[in-house]
Parts: C-alpha cells; sequence; structure tokens
C-alpha cells in the first residue's frame, strides 16, 4: 500500500484567503467574502451615534458576523457588550475578549448550563432570557448547585410568535418566580419585535415596545428586578427606530438601562436590510446619510456554455440565498480596480451549490463570442447580498479592503 502524500504544513483550509498577492483582483482565491473599509467604518460610527442620541446603549448581535475583529470594532465605537444567541457563541466572544455578553436566548440543557457557569466564573458579565416556570426552576436548582448567581432577563413575546411571556399578568407571575430562586438575580425584561406583524406593522410595534415599557416599569414597582440599574432591551436591524423612540419617550434612562441590539448594521445589505432602512428614513428624515453596503462576495466566470449564460462559481455555499445575489460591478482579472465593466442587465436567475446562473445581455456576435457586455472567461463580479447572517456563516475568513481592492485585513470567524 503506497504512502499517502503530505501536505506542507504552511498550506491553509479555507476559502478565500490572500494567496499571492493581497489583491481581490489578481492574488486572492476567489470566490471570497469581502467587507469594505469606508462604508464599514462608517455604520460603526452611524449606529453608535443613534443610540447614544436617543440615550441608550447598543450591544449589536454577534451572531450576524461571528467574527471577533467586528466585535472589537463595535466595542472601540462605544458598544456597551455584545449579543449572541447561544452559550457557545457566548464562550467565543468571550474568548476573544468580549467581557459583557447578552444572550437573547433561553439558556436550557446542562452543557450549554456548564459553559455559562465556566464564562461567569472567568468573570463575565452575562444575561440570558426566560420565559417560563420549567426553565427558571432548572436554572435556578444548576446554578445553586454551582455557587453562582445567574442574571435573567423575562422575555416579553407575542401570540403566534417566537419565545416569550404572552402577556403582561405571565410576565410578573414570572418574576414572583425567578425572586424565590436565591440563585437566579432578575435583571430586567427582553423583547424582539421582529416577529410583531399585521396589517400595520409600524403601529404594532410601537404598541410593542409600549408594552415592554409597562412590563418593565411593573416589575420595578413590585420590587422584583434586583439589579440598581435594570436593563430594558429591544431591537433587531429593522425597526430599531421605533423600540429607540418609544424607550426615549418613556423616559427610561432615568433609571433603565435601554439596550438596542440591531446585528446587520455593521455591514448592512443590498436587499432586506437596504428596504428596511429606506423604511426607516422615511419615518425619520432627520436622520443623515444612512446605513451603506459594507459586505460584497467576489467570484470569477467560470463558463460561458451558451449565448445570453454565464456560469459564476459562486453558489448557495458561498452566499445566503433568500434573495438571489445582485451583481455589481465587474473586473478582468489583474486588471484595474478603477476601471469597473459593465454588469448592466446582468441577473443572477439561479443558485446551485457551486454555481451561479448569471443571465447575460444581448446576443452571440458572428465569430461565437458573446456580447454580453465583453464577459470573458476569468471576469471578476463583485456581488451584493442579501440578509448577512446567511452569508457570514459560509466563510472561516473574511477579507477587510480598502477602496483599491486591496486585502488589510483577513478577518476569521468561529461558526
Amino acid at each position: 500500500m503506497s504512502e499517502m502524500p503530505t501536505a506542507p504544513t504552511t498550506w491553509r483550509c479555507d476559502k478565500g484567503t490572500v494567496e499571492t498577492a493581497p489583491d481581490l483582483l489578481s492574488g486572492v482565491s476567489l470566490p471570497a467574502a469581502v467587507v469594505f473599509e469606508a462604508p464599514l467604518a462608517h455604520n460603526l460610527a452611524w449606529m453608535q451615534r443613534f443610540a447614544t442620541e436617543h440615550g441608550a446603549r447598543l450591544a449589536p448581535h454577534g451572531k450576524t458576523t461571528m467574527t471577533p475583529a467586528l466585535f472589537r470594532r463595535q466595542l472601540e465605537a462605544g458598544a456597551w457588550g455584545i449579543t449572541l444567541a447561544t452559550a457557545a457563541q457566548c464562550r467565543a466572544a468571550f474568548v476573544h475578549g468580549v467581557g459583557r455578553l447578552l444572550m437573547a436566548n433561553q439558556l436550557v440543557g446542562e452543557a450549554n448550563m456548564a459553559i455559562v457557569a465556566d464564562l461567569i466564573e472567568a468573570g463575565a458579565d452575562f444575561y440570558c432570557v426566560v420565559d417560563g416556570a420549567d426553565n427558571v426552576r432548572q436554572l435556578g436548582r444548576y446554578f445553586a448547585a454551582q455557587d453562582l448567581r445567574l442574571q435573567v432577563l423575562i422575555e416579553l413575546g407575542v401570540g403566534g410568535g417566537r419565545c416569550g411571556c404572552r402577556d403582561h399578568d405571565q410576565v410578573m407571575a414570572l418574576g414572583e418566580l425567578i425572586d424565590a430562586e436565591p440563585a437566579l438575580v432578575l435583571a430586567g425584561l427582553e423583547g424582539y419585535e421582529g416577529v410583531v406583524y399585521g396589517r400595520d406593522p409600524e403601529h404594532a410595534v410601537r404598541d410593542y415596545a409600549w408594552q415592554l415599557v409597562e412590563a418593565a416599569q411593573a416589575l420595578d414597582h413590585d420590587g422584583l428586578i434586583e439589579l440598581h440599574e435594570p436593563l430594558i432591551t429591544a431591537s433587531g436591524s429593522a425597526w430599531y427606530d421605533l423600540i429607540a423612540q418609544v424607550f426615549r419617550e418613556a423616559h427610561l434612562s432615568s433609571h433603565f438601562v435601554p439596550v438596542l441590539r440591531p446585528g446587520c448594521y455593521v455591514v448592512h445589505d443590498h436587499g432586506l436590510y437596504r428596504e428596511a432602512q429606506q423604511e426607516v428614513l422615511g419615518r425619520r428624515p432627520e436622520l443623515e446619510r444612512g446605513l451603506e453596503p459594507a459586505l460584497e462576495v467576489f467570484a470569477q466566470v467560470q463558463s460561458l456554455p451558451e449565448p445570453g449564460l454565464a456560469i459564476v462559481a459562486m453558489g448557495r455555499r458561498d452566499v445566503g440565498g433568500d434573495r438571489l445575489p445582485e451583481p455589481l460591478r465587474r473586473y478582468r482579472e489583474g486588471g484595474s480596480p478603477r476601471r469597473p465593466l459593465s454588469v448592466a442587465g446582468m441577473e443572477v436567475v439561479k443558485l446551485m451549490d457551486q454555481h451561479a446562473f448569471l443571465r447575460l445581455p444581448g446576443e452571440p456576435e458572428e465569430d461565437g463570442e458573446p456580447v454580453g457586455n465583453g464577459v470573458r472567461v476569468g471576469d471578476i463580479i463583485a456581488f451584493g447580498v442579501s440578509h448577512p447572517c446567511l452569508t457570514f456563516d459560509k466563510w472561516r475568513r473574511i477579507c477587510l479592503a480598502d477602496e483599491r481592492l486591496e486585502v488589510i485585513e483577513e478577518m476569521i470567524t468561529c461558526f
């Protein structure tokens, strides 16, 4: 039996990495996920300024990127902490220097409780949410046995939505139950307006925000909240302006700590959140400039199999598929970043695991070369994506690039 060949230990196994030069048009293995520095810096400053001007703290949802380099940038910009979805995500963030962790989810399962116990013992300022008696009792028993105290937030949900108590009375009853558990500290109230629907969603979201306010104030009035500065937290990446407005109108910052949790703002997108941001600016025209898309996926044309069709080496393994990616710019491999080529009339019509079907304009010339705006095999196309969460989790390294298309940092992810 022959021996297996041995690869050099310096070889990397990740896709989308710098190989021969930090140049997206010549030295990076494509496809690659790319975050651009200028819009990233703008978004970080914009959202932090928005939160501060509304008397709120910012705890960006880290599940969007799970990229420690971006967590650091968010904290350096003034974020109060980082929100995560799971115990394992919280551990990854803490290992990379995030000290305040808001887990906007129920903590279930003793293996996950063990992770959190280790985090608390290591000095993490940790919070999670609860919405039912069974979970409260489970957490109370486990953390009492560890001689630790766990900070919890009651979650107020909506009928037909995701998790959370369904009404005010359930919130108050759960507050009483938490008060009877010595190992638990009621730290405030949590909600998520992204599951609020109706014929008039704007009105429904505002109503829900006021329900949060009233429930938090009732818990505080009854002496059930133990923290001196209790938290009230909500807001995803679509309705954060309405949540912030209600929290400000209720003058919560005089006693509570209002915390906003948008995540997708950091890189924004070319689809779902671009539309949501347009609605925010429509409601709040005084807000300047708005967020800017910073995340793109660069990929190459690999085949021109028939007139009007290009196959691009990028698929569902590389880009989120809730909406098809949008062609933004095209370059020649090794060409100039200052001379992008046209993508007019081009449209992604289908995604497979590793391939995108790109419809091209025009008919073939007599020599058989497709017009298609002069597309060639090897051309590099930058694509905009929708819903960045579903793109980030397909990458272990993200290229941070400048306007010259030079990679200035390779950022690891921790999925």
